[in-house]
């Protein structure tokens, strides 16, 4: 009994401490709290008292937070480098912000800022920075069986999800007056593809990727990747990619947004500029996309990870410790979000935590611990409130655990990736379930999705007037709609198709005559 009394006396002055709040919520949050120990064994309560990896948080609490994902200090930095890529460009086009000049990087200049960034050795006189497709397929012929397999399996999975949703979008046409008008779906020319290299190979981002660029029809498909490991390069080789530079940060951007000129000297064949560039990436990356982006098309500006897991008592606290942690590891400024109608769940939640965490490998261990403390809990009065925050946050990855899941998801309106039941881990969409792991960030999720093969595609649309009789209706109301508008060059050019009225070009001609 004696521990509980320190426990509570504690507790409280923890509690008085905590930032200004309103009188009131501090007193509930007194008897919630005092409710907890007095219901809670003395040994359990004592191990809640250390386990608080997630910061308790209220509804009132929480506010999305738009942070812009472009880091200044990079931008400086990238557009320096996209300059320096590209010496024969228009003078301080990108640096003054003006008209993006057209030509290819320089080969000698993504050389020696490779060299120079670490990206090939510095010492090595004959480093390249593209791959070869033989060097790809060695990779993949050094792995073990299990792996190829495991590489293949996921391979297989992606590009079925992405052909169906290729197949869901088709040309189409309707009548109207006179003609006909319709849609054609067509795939971008050359696609860009990178795939992180820094803290761990990514192998599965080359997947993601490529594939879907390969499914979306792209009949060219470029990848960049900085010290590709051995998975990646393999990876490479199963998605199918054209061309594998082997170089990161903003000048992978810029080579795969100008292209890359020939260079006999040095071995380096031509590489097209690339219509659209996609995946993930870190700061120099994002940046660089933010740069060119409009000069070609981008998928997002990516921000750090997250995921957001609404559970009730019905959830498996053992399971929503590891899927935090599993997003924690992913890098320092990752967060982790625990959205619960239970105190007692969080309570559990937060002692899976802080057992799992110590459990992992380093770097695991340190970059997890460091996210998860910047990561949150918020105790909810209901479901509907918890969907309400998470709808407020609109995470990039989604969990729902709880009793009804599916009911409970069909209500959600804000996400990148949505992952129902306790058996759906966020994890397997990392690695390959089918649906893209490429996902908005940062709250994005409120009104855009996830790497697709939409992003690959052009939808364009199309008219023709076969009968100028049957026409005629539509060709009045764009004349009359015009001059409303004050345009009246519009206007004429509409009165050019009609069969009742004279245009006015040629009345003012009449009348001048």
């Amino acid at each position: 009994m004696s521990t509980v009394r320190t426990y509570i006396t504690k507790s409280k002055i923890k509690i008085i401490r905590l930032p200004l709040m309103h009188s009131m919520v501090l007193q509930l949050l007194r008897i919630l709290f005092l409710l907890t120990i007095i219901i809670t064994p003395p040994s359990t309560a004592f191990s809640l008292k250390k386990a608080t990896m997630l910061t308790p948080r209220t509804p009132a609490d929480v506010q999305l937070e738009i942070k812009d994902p472009v880091d200044p200090t990079a931008l400086t930095q990238s557009k320096a480098i996209l300059a320096e890529l590209r010496p024969n460009s228009s003078s301080d086009a990108i640096n003054n912000d003006d008209t993006l000049s057209s030509s290819s990087c320089n080969p000698k200049a993504l050389l020696n800022i490779a060299k120079r960034l670490g990206d090939i050795p510095s010492h090595d006189t004959n480093a390249s920075y593209m791959v070869s497709k033989e060097q790809c397929q060695e990779a993949f012929d050094n792995l073990s069986s299990d792996e190829k397999q495991t590489l293949l399996n996921i391979h297989q999975r992606v590009k079925l999800f992405a052909e169906a949703q290729r197949k869901s979008v088709v040309d189409m046409s309707i009548d109207i007056p006179g003609g006909k008008a319709g849609h054609t779906v067509s795939p971008c020319r050359a696609a860009g593809c990178y795939a992180p290299g820094g803290r761990y190979p990514l192998p599965s981002s080359v997947l993601m990727t490529v594939v879907t660029a390969r499914a979306a029809g792209c009949p060219y498909v470029v990848l960049a990747s900085p010290r590709p490991a051995p998975i990646t390069l393999a990876a490479a080789h199963v998605a199918g990619a054209d061309i594998v530079l082997c170089v990161g940060g903003a000048q992978a951007i810029g080579c795969m947004a100008y292209g890359i000129e020939a260079c006999e000297e040095i071995g380096a064949e031509e590489v097209p500029a690339c219509d659209v560039i996609v995946g993930p990436g870190n700061k120099w990356v994002t940046a660089a996309k933010s740069l060119v982006n409009g000069y070609c098309g981008i998928d997002m500006l990516a921000g750090p990870s997250e995921v957001l897991v609404i559970a009730d008592h019905t959830a498996d606290a053992e399971i929503v410790a590891a899927d935090l942690i599993a997003q924690a590891e992913h890098d320092v400024v990752a967060r982790a979000i625990l959205v619960s109608t239970d105190l007692d769940m969080i309570a559990k939640v937060n002692v899976e935590v802080e057992r799992q965490v110590e459990c992992l490998p380093e770097p695991n261990r340190s970059t997890a611990k460091e996210a998860l403390g910047q990561s949150f809990s918020i105790v909810c009065k209901d479901i509907d409130e918890c969907i309400a925050m998470s709808d407020k946050l609109a995470p990039e990855h989604l969990e729902i655990q709880t009793e009804n899941s599916q009911e409970v998801a069909d209500r959600c309106g804000n996400y990148g990736g949505l992952f129902i039941g306790t058996h759906a881990a966020e994890v397997l969409g990392d690695y390959g379930a089918g649906p893209n792991h490429t996902l908005p960030t940062g709250g994005t999720g409120r009104y855009t999705g996830g790497l697709s093969v939409f992003n690959f595609l052009r939808i364009r649309t199309w008219m023709r007037i076969d009968n100028k009789n049957e026409s005629q209706d539509m060709v009045e109301d764009s004349v009359r709609m015009a001059r409303l508008e004050g345009l009246e060059g519009h206007a004429r050019a509409a009165e050019a198709r009609s069969l009742t009225s004279t245009p006015a070009q040629k009345k003012a001609n009449n009348g001048s005559n």
